[in-house]
């Protein structure tokens, strides 16, 4: 009974986390404009949020080792709530790309904190209902999230006091439970590049993955304002898009574990390259073509995270994931960062269309490099089992390890040699 109230806890925590930070993204969007901001501006905020984001991966384990589980949750919350609360004391985009460094540091620190007392607490008996519930937790969070800024008025004292109290309020349940603190996980070491000479290919989708979804839900407010959307559509445009990834996962996993997963990547691609030109060519002709272009969208684009992650798993022994997925998170980031700021600058010069257009290139690229990478190697026969991998820390490669530890044996995969940079690469 302890451990159902123990995941309780974590999955409210995670929950009021979702809705607070959901919320500021595109609250700050409208915000910004609003307040004279220049596109660009309000899309260097956005890189200002990934930006925390990674630091916040990288510093919350060794803060956890330092000051523990609850000390280390409140740090973060406390740094989030700041970044929030301070949004309408200092009106400047410079001071406001800070306070998003902020929030970013924390979603990631509190992400890592709840990750890690699950990683504490799951066994092989309820290991699977604890993710299944987790990413229903994940998505149907980040769908909310996204609906909340219909009912916030933007560069208002009062709305940004809601998202702070949210973040606040998250560290409650944590703060409540009686289950003591698991021990610290051990930080993994950060390889950049380790993905890259796994499987290039992965590499490739994990950015690709963050330069398009980043671009829709950082970018995506500022779209939706050019083509004449309102506070309440924006809200069901952007909810629209987590929606179609939610709805798709089990099918892609589906085929993600019955074919070539590197087929699965490119067929996404190529779908997301027509809806993406598709919305370019029909523009706002119709709110019921836009919303149901964001719901395709979210179909083809929000599940390459998840098939690129499980195609570079395909290449790496069991006590290597861990530090994998620590280099997809790095090259997620790196995407990630860069997409706010490049499809901001595009649609102050070109107009809201050049989102979609960056979007589709970004895809026409991946499918080159796919096709370039399937004529160097095949794919391995015995592969790990898909599974919908939420962006959120670097513990969850612990997670996802264990989860796959009981799959058929892979063939020892060499030493990795970085002194001999022309060793074979994976697909």
């Amino acid at each position: 009974m302890r451990l159902i109230i123990t995941f309780a806890a974590l999955f409210l925590s995670a929950v009021l986390l979702q809705l607070s930070s959901g919320g500021v993204g595109p609250l700050d969007a409208l915000s910004g404009l609003q307040e004279g901001f220049t596109t660009t501006q309000v899309g260097i905020l956005g890189s200002a949020h990934f930006f925390g984001f990674f630091l916040g991966c990288w510093w919350s384990p060794r803060l956890m080792g330092t000051v523990g589980h609850s000390r280390a949750f409140a740090v973060f919350t406390s740094l989030g709530a700041i970044g929030i609360l301070s949004h309408m004391m200092l009106i400047h985009p410079t001071a406001w790309a800070m306070m998003r460094v902020m929030t970013g540091l924390c979603v990631a620190g509190c992400y890592t904190v709840i990750e890690a007392w699950m990683h504490a607490k799951l066994t092989n008996e309820n290991r699977g209902k604890a993710m299944g519930a987790y990413r229903f937790v994940d998505m149907g969070g980040s769908l909310a999230a996204q609906m909340m800024i219909s009912i916030l008025t933007p560069a208002s004292y009062m709305s940004y006091n809601l998202l702070a109290i949210l973040c606040c309020a998250s560290l409650l349940p944590l703060a409540m439970t009686k289950s003591s603190p698991p021990e610290t996980p051990k930080a993994p070491r950060l390889r950049p590049m380790m993905a890259v000479r796994m499987s290039p290919l992965a590499a490739a989708g994990v950015v690709t993955a963050g330069l398009t979804n980043a671009a829709f839900r950082m970018v995506g407010p500022i779209y939706g304002l050019e083509v004449g959307l309102n506070a309440d559509q924006i809200a069901l445009f952007l909810a629209s898009f987590v929606l179609g990834g939610a709805l798709v996962q089990y099918p892609i996993g589906w085929l993600a574990d019955k074919y070539d997963r590197r087929w699965v990547m490119i067929w996404l691609s190529i779908a997301a390259i027509a809806i993406s030109l598709g919305t370019t060519i029909v523009g706002s002709s119709s709110q019921s073509v836009i919303f149901g272009a964001a719901i395709l969208f979210g179909v083809t684009t929000f599940p390459i995270f998840s098939v690129a992650t499980a195609h570079g798993n395909d290449f790496a022994r069991p006590d290597q994931m861990v530090e994998l997925s620590a280099s997809f998170m790095f090259l997620y980031a790196l995407g990630a960062i860069a997409s706010p700021l490049i499809s901001s600058n595009l649609i102050q010069t070109f107009g809201p269309a050049a989102l979609f257009v960056f979007i589709a290139c970004a895809h026409v690229v991946l499918v080159a490099f796919s096709l370039l990478r399937m004529r160097v190697r095949e794919t391995v026969e015995d592969r790990t089992s898909y599974a919908y991998t939420p962006r959120t820390s670097f513990v969850l490669g612990s997670i996802l390890r264990r989860r796959r530890m009981p799959t058929a044996a892979k063939p020892e995969a060499p030493a990795e040699t970085p002194s001999k940079p022309d060793a074979p690469n994976g697909s």
